[in-house]
C-alpha cells in the first residue's frame, strides 16, 4: 500500500526534477537557432518560453498527454491503480536521469522519447509483451524517422526559395540580417508554442498519472485530468531549467551544427513549428528535437555538405538511437525496485 502523502511529494519532486531537464534540453534546444544567431538573448529566450511554453501546452497538449498516459501502455492489463502509480513515478524519474546525463554531454535528446521509452520499460516490467500497444508504438516511432526528414525537407525549400528571391536580391547583407532578427524573434515564439503543445504537456502527463493512480479509491479506469496548477508547477521547473543550464544544448543547436545566422534560424524555425503542430493537431508525440535538428541540417544543406559538422550531427544521431532502450532498462530497474521495497 503505498503511502500517499509521502508519495505525492515525492512524484511532485521528481516532476520538478523532470520540468528542469525539459528547460535545460528541450526548451534549450527549441531556443538555440534563435540565441546562436543572436536573434535573441537568454533571458528573452527565457520570457519566451514563460509565455509561450505554458500556453502552448494548455491549449493543445491535451491530445499528447493522452496519448502518452493511455495510448502506450494498456491501464486494464496491469489492474492494480497503485502499480501504475509506481510506474509512472520510475517512468519520470528514469527520463529525467537521461536527460540529465545527455545535458552534461550537451547533446539534444528528445522528451518524447525518454518519456516513451521510459513509459514502456515500466510496461514491459510490471506485465510483459502484451501491456504495451506495440501498433501506436509503430507508429510513434516511425514519426521520430519522419519528422526531422520532414523539418529538413522544408527547412532546405524554405531556405532556397528564400536565398533565390530574397537574398540574392538585397545588397545590404548586414541589414537584411538585422531585420530578419526581428522575425526570428516570432519563429522563437512559434517554436516555442508548438514545443509546448507536443512536449511540455507529455512530460507533465506521467506525473499527473502517479498523482491520480495513487489516491484511494483510484481505478484503472479513472481519467487523468492535468490541472492547471500541475502546468504553472512544471512551467516554472522548465523556466528555471532553461535560466540555470540550457547554455550547454543552445550551444550544440546555435553554434555547433552548422552557422547559424537570423535568415537561417528563421527557416528552420518555421520548419519545426509548421511539422511540431501538425503533429499535435492529431495526438501524435513527435520529437521537437528531433523536427529542430533535421530543420538545422537542411538549412546547412542547402549550403552544402561542408557546412555541416558531420561529427556533432552523428554524436546526435547517437544519443537519440540510445535514448528509448535506456529509458526503457532504468525505468523497468527503478520499478523492480520500487515493487521489492513499497
Amino acid at each position: 500500500m503505498i503511502e500517499l502523502t509521502l508519495f505525492a511529494a515525492a512524484v511532485l519532486a521528481v516532476g520538478l526534477y523532470m520540468a528542469w531537464n525539459v528547460g535545460a534540453n528541450d526548451v534549450a534546444n527549441a531556443m538555440g537557432t534563435s540565441v546562436g544567431s543572436r536573434a535573441i538573448t537568454i533571458r528573452q529566450a527565457i520570457l519566451i518560453a514563460a509565455v509561450f511554453e505554458f500556453s502552448g501546452a494548455v491549449l493543445f497538449g491535451k491530445h499528447v498527454t493522452d496519448t502518452v498516459r493511455k495510448g502506450i501502455v494498456d491501464p486494464a492489463a496491469i489492474a492494480d491503480p497503485h502499480v501504475i502509480a509506481l510506474g509512472a513515478f520510475s517512468a519520470i524519474l528514469a527520463a529525467g536521469l537521461w536527460i540529465t546525463f545527455a545535458t552534461w554531454k550537451g547533446l539534444p535528446v528528445s522528451t518524447t522519447h525518454s518519456v516513451v521509452g521510459a513509459m514502456t520499460g515500466f510496461g514491459l516490467a510490471a506485465a510483459g509483451l502484451d501491456v504495451v500497444n506495440w501498433a501506436k508504438m509503430g507508429k510513434i516511432v516511425a514519426s521520430w524517422v519522419v519528422s526531422p526528414v520532414v523539418g529538413g525537407i522544408v527547412a532546405f525549400i524554405s531556405f532556397s526559395l528564400f536565398r533565390h528571391f530574397v537574398i540574392r536580391k538585397y545588397p545590404d547583407r548586414a541589414r537584411l540580417e538585422r531585420v530578419f532578427a526581428y522575425f526570428q524573434l516570432m519563429t522563437a515564439s512559434f517554436v516555442a508554442f508548438a514545443h509546448g503543445s507536443n512536449d511540455v504537456a507529455n512530460a507533465i502527463g506521467p506525473v499527473a498519472a502517479a498523482l491520480e493512480f495513487s489516491r484511494e479509491g483510484a481505478t484503472v479506469a479513472s481519467k487523468v485530468p492535468v490541472p492547471m496548477w500541475l502546468l504553472a508547477f512544471g512551467g516554472a521547473g522548465i523556466v528555471i531549467g532553461l535560466a540555470t543550464w540550457g547554455y550547454k544544448v543552445m550551444a550544440t543547436i546555435g553554434e555547433r551544427v552548422t552557422e547559424i545566422t537570423p535568415t537561417r534560424g528563421f527557416c528552420a524555425e518555421f520548419a519545426t513549428a509548421s511539422v511540431v503542430l501538425a503533429n499535435s493537431q492529431i495526438g501524435l508525440p513527435i520529437s521537437t528535437t528531433h523536427t529542430l535538428v533535421g530543420s538545422v541540417i537542411g538549412v546547412g544543406m542547402a549550403r552544402g555538405i561542408k557546412a555541416l559538422n558531420l561529427r556533432i550531427i552523428m554524436d546526435i544521431i547517437t544519443s537519440w538511437l540510445a535514448t528509448v532502450p535506456i529509458a526503457a532498462v532504468v525505468s523497468g530497474g527503478i520499478f523492480k525496485l520500487l515493487m521489492i521495497v513499497r
